[in-house]
């Protein structure tokens, strides 16, 4: 049977190579649209967690896992040899970048290199890793052909963007509009016709590099606007006015705008990383991205300026920031997530301990997190989420919110500890707080004595 009629009749057999935040959800949804559905990953506990029906991430429910297990349409391994027996394999490894900003594709050639040595007639190769403009075809195709087969002739490629949205309750796999690229025609018609069978709307482009592209310009937009609110923040904590209060007025324009929110600084696997992948390839064909840069430069100077607002809460209390003690509310790169990949909570917290001051911090989402090993700190240290009570707050002489998550109760932090650095308006609308508030992005410079 051809693989356009396995993929029709769902007797396709699929393989997700890594089950990180991107891939599990995208195994999950494959298994309940009826496909038999296997995970490949190097990491044995998050194999191990899916044998057993346990979710590791927060958007996908365990309840779901464990029944797709015992239906036997889900499954994990670590055993690449299970690519010989699949018809399609979704790539979908993390991206990073290095330490310099230039890109980290070691896992994708990892994983081109495992699947090319099973690579049989007739599969189906979708890269979803977001990376820079030209990875398809410059990297994974050349190590998948060192199988002696040929794509578009005896196998097909394609790209196709992941656009997961970690937190978010209204959009999913199952209903995300799809983009796709194929290396032939026939190679993107193919991850169309399986793409539709997740979801219905798949926006097909001209090659892989213009979906590549695609996705690097949908977090590109986020990040550049992000730094426009940024520093129109910075600005208005100058001049005396509340930038949240201005995008509120400016967001009931019903055309022409599009809210966007300043904060700590941007995280996760997508808006810091993105523009740094696209700046790099840039200067291949001697482009500078100059603008796309400063935006990035930007949000990486905000936990920063978060830490000088810690300071000038102190100075306000007449401390130095030298042996305080810090508490951090959050430490997720954004609300309701337990993902903290590039959180700018890790930059926050190497600045103030590099600086002598102590620091702890809690997060129902994230129990460990790993900080320092880093021009900005050089140990390495694995901090505790601690249980947030009346005694922590008032042990600490300031606690900074750094990710609004919807399960603190606001008032009440605002009301046992003395001194709060709100980074992202969460005690916004909070009345006669007994802590010194202090909010990024309005006017918080003044000579009044602390409550």
């Amino acid at each position: 049977m051809a693989l356009v009629d396995r993929i029709e009749d769902k007797t396709a057999h699929i393989c997700v190579l890594g089950l990180g935040y991107v891939g599990l959800p995208l195994a999950v949804g494959f298994a309940e649209a009826g496909y038999r559905v296997t995970g490949l990953d190097v990491d044995e506990a998050r194999v191990k967690a899916i044998q057993e029906g346990r979710s590791y991430i927060l958007d996908v429910s365990a309840q779901d896992i464990a029944r797709l297990v015992e239906e036997k349409r889900l499954w994990a391994t670590t055993d690449y040899d299970i690519l010989t027996s699949t018809d399609v394999v979704f790539i979908c490894v993390p991206t990073p970048f290095d330490a310099m900003k230039a890109p980290d594709l070691s896992a994708i050639i990892a994983a081109a290199t495992g699947i090319a040595k099973r690579l049989r007639r007739e599969q189906l190769i979708i890269l979803q890793s977001t990376t820079y403009p030209g990875t398809t075809e410059e990297e994974v195709l050349p190590i998948l052909e060192q199988s002696g087969l040929r794509a578009g002739q005896d196998f097909y490629l394609a790209f196709s963007p992941e656009r997961i949205n970690p937190g978010d309750k209204v959009y999913h796999v199952g209903n995300l509009p799809k983009v796709v690229g194929g290396l032939t025609p026939q190679c993107a018609d193919l991850a169309r016709r399986l793409l539709s069978q997740l979801s219905p709307a798949v926006y097909v482009v001209s090659s892989p590099r213009a979906a590549e592209m695609s996705k690097l310009l949908e977090n590109i937009f986020r990040s550049v606007n992000i730094a426009l609110v940024n520093e129109l923040a910075l600005l208005c904590e100058r001049m005396g006015i509340d930038i949240w209060e201005v995008i509120q007025a400016a967001a009931t324009k019903p055309f022409g705008f599009m809210p966007f929110y300043p904060g700590p600084g941007t995280g996760g696997h997508c808006i810091p990383v993105d523009p740094y992948y696209l700046s790099w390839k840039a200067r291949e064909y001697d482009f500078y991205t100059k603008f796309i840069e400063l935006a990035a430069e930007v949000n990486q100077s905000m936990p920063y300026h978060v830490v000088d607002l810690v300071i000038a809460g102190l100075n306000r209390h007449h401390k130095v920031l030298r042996g305080s003690k810090i508490l951090i509310l959050g430490v997720a790169f954004k609300k309701d997530v337990d993902d903290a990949r590039n959180s700018p909570a890790e930059r926050i917290i190497e600045l103030l301990l590099e600086r002598g001051a102590e620091v702890c911090y809690n997060d129902p989402h994230v129990p460990r997190f790993r900080i320092g090993k880093s021009v900005f700190y050089r140990e390495r240290k694995e901090l505790m989420s601690q249980p947030l009570t009346e005694s922590l707050l008032a042990e600490n002489d300031c606690a900074v919110i750094v990710a609004g998550h919807s399960c603190y109760d606001y008032a009440w932090i605002a009301n046992h500890c003395t001194l709060l650095v709100d980074t992202v308006n969460a005690t916004q609308g909070i009345q006669n707080p007994r802590a010194d508030i202090i909010k990024l992005g309005t006017p918080w410079r003044t000579t009044a004595t602390p409550r």
